[in-house]
């Protein structure tokens, strides 16, 4: 029989759902003590909301306050998963090559991909000028270290480093302000990344649209403040105030793409 929270989540979550109720359960019955890999604020969601069904403590943990990916640990009722380590290191990346200094986020991204590490062994990824601070599974880390030699043709020094060396970058937001006829994903999406609607719709309706860590394929939910909208291949925006509406009836609204 079909489990009765699957109506809360989409259907390509159901897997990630399917996996968690597991963990949750060999917690509960078997006294077993799991520790995840990294998971985005919308996996965490879901795992702290079916942990509420059962006798389990769940710790997320990302490594700094303030972490948008966490690992989680989750113990029995009667152990502290606070007790219990979270198995993340600071992964140092420099470069005494100039052109180190121009590398972003995708970049860094690009390379640790290319290792054939996946993409839930890192956490989240500080690029700081002189260098980029990248949270790793303890598991990995040791050979991330010795395998990443090079980001974008730029050759690359590794240290580890314990998570008290961490240091973290500022999120930087390119204000914009919009005026759009409505609230619709398709609308302000097209206007941030000045594509037309036609071809924002496009990879919208093929699943490479997130509205806040969920899938999201309709072009006509509306947006509201703080939502947080990500097109895979161009970026992520914010949606920071809805300022109110224009003497022509058009709204007027303030968004912030990461840069």
């Amino acid at each position: 029989m079909e489990r009765e929270w699957y109506a809360h989540f989409n259907d390509d979550e159901k897997a990630f759902v399917d996996k968690a109720w597991d963990w949750i359960k060999r917690a509960e019955d078997h006294h077993a003590v799991k520790r995840t890999d990294f998971l985005d604020p919308r996996q965490c969601h879901i795992l702290t909301t079916l942990a509420n069904r059962a006798d389990v403590h769940v710790r997320q943990d990302g490594g700094y306050e303030g972490a948008e990916r966490k690992r989680a640990v989750i113990t029995p009722d009667y152990r502290d998963p606070a007790a219990e380590e979270i198995g993340i290191k600071v992964l140092a990346v420099t470069s005494a090559d100039s052109r180190f200094n121009s590398l972003d986020h995708g970049d860094f991204m690009g390379a640790i991909l290319s290792l054939g590490i996946k993409r839930d062994r890192i956490g989240d990824i500080h690029v700081i000028g002189h260098a980029c601070h990248i949270l790793v599974a303890e598991e990995i880390a040791e050979y991330f270290s010795m395998n990443l030699t090079q980001v974008h043709r730029v050759g690359v020094s590794t240290t580890l480093l314990p998570l008290a060396g961490l240091t973290t970058a500022q999120v930087q937001l390119e204000e914009m302000g919009l005026s759009v006829a409505s609230l619709r994903l398709d609308g302000i999406a097209s206007d941030v990344w000045r594509l037309s609607r036609a071809k924002i719709l496009l990879p919208i309706k093929a699943g490479r649209c997130k509205l806040n860590w969920k899938a999201e394929e309709d072009p006509s939910r509306l947006l509201k403040e703080g939502d947080v909208v990500s097109l895979q291949g161009f970026g992520r925006f914010k949606v920071l105030e809805i300022e109110g509406v224009t003497k022509k009836g058009r709204m007027r609204v303030r968004v912030g793409k990461y840069v």
